[in-house]
């Protein structure tokens, strides 16, 4: 059975009023030692839809599921037909102002790392160095059988010569990379694995699938490093990311949520701007001095 993606969570039985005051936050930046974990709203401003806002994807959309994937061949041909053309448009988006604000806190040593849910690499094209990505990276594949890690640009490039006038129209591109189609997909060609023959899967994790421990207990690190955590573009709907808010204040680190709409952690949480990504992070740097990149060489 086709597993649905948490699309909500019981409200809090006292809700954190949200606010626009930043002053919270910049004291936060200010005084450093600041961790970030970012979610699909950060990328939002570069023109990839988030899963659970107003209209997001997955009001239209279930995303692939790790189950599926392996089980059935007509659900990878499904997979990779849509992705593949997703992946046009996907890997032409560019760092908006959010990304590059966050690399300039970086830069001026605000900030002891960040965390990202997303898997499109646009806080690195920003520039922030050190990312961890949570789950992983739309930028490599990964091959089930050997292991073996190699660029989607070059899959992309096979694809294209085994798909040759494979040219539908996508309904929409979904936070995953994947394109929305009907029922065009049928006469995809997948491809095997160039080492071993292997399934190629994208190096992300799907939904039905679990974060490598590594990773997890990297982050954590991370956390009890930090003297706070600053959570930007999340809805915080899945534990992948919860816990690390709820691991923050158990230790009684300030949680400063940025997000236009409630999260499942703002009971863990000291304060909620409810404001626009891009202009609050370029506000907040420009209120601390920080000069950030205008994105002419993004």
């Amino acid at each position: 059975m086709r597993m649905r993606p948490t699309l909500n969570w019981p409200p809090a039985e006292d809700p954190l009023p949200d606010t626009t005051d930043l002053e919270p936050v910049a004291e936060a930046l200010s005084t450093g030692g600041v961790l970030v974990l970012s979610g699909a709203g950060i990328s939002t401003e570069s023109g990839i839809p988030d899963y659970r806002s107003e209209g997001g994807s997955l009001s239209r959309h279930t995303p692939m599921t790790y189950q599926d994937f392996t089980v059935g061949p007509h659900a990878r041909r499904r997979y990779w037909a849509r992705s593949h053309l997703g992946w046009r448009t996907f890997g032409r988006a560019r760092p908006n102002a959010g990304h590059r604000a966050v690399a300039g806190f970086a830069r001026h040593g605000l900030l002891t790392g960040v965390i990202t849910q997303n898997v499109d690499g646009l806080h690195q094209a920003a520039g922030s160095q050190g990312v961890v990505e949570l789950h992983g990276s739309l930028a490599r594949v990964v091959c089930l059988s050997c292991g073996i890690l190699s660029p989607r640009g070059e899959l992309a490039r096979r694809l294209e010569e085994a798909n040759a006038g494979f040219e539908p129209a996508a309904a929409a591109i979904n936070p995953d990379g994947d394109a929305d189609l009907t029922d065009q997909a049928k006469d995809f060609c997948v491809l095997p694995c160039t080492v071993c023959g292997g399934i190629l899967k994208p190096d992300v994790v799907f939904f039905g699938e679990t974060v490598p421990p590594q990773r997890v207990e990297h982050c954590r690190t991370l956390v009890r490093e930090a003297t706070s955590l600053l959570v930007l573009g999340s809805s915080l709907t899945v534990m992948s990311g919860l816990r690390f808010v709820r691991q923050a204040a158990r230790a009684d680190k300030p949680v400063l949520i940025v997000n236009r709409d409630p999260t499942r952690g703002d009971r863990h949480a000291t304060t909620r701007v409810a404001l626009p990504l891009g202009t609050t992070l370029t506000t907040l740097a420009h209120q601390l001095n920080i000069p950030v990149d205008d994105g002419s060489t993004a």
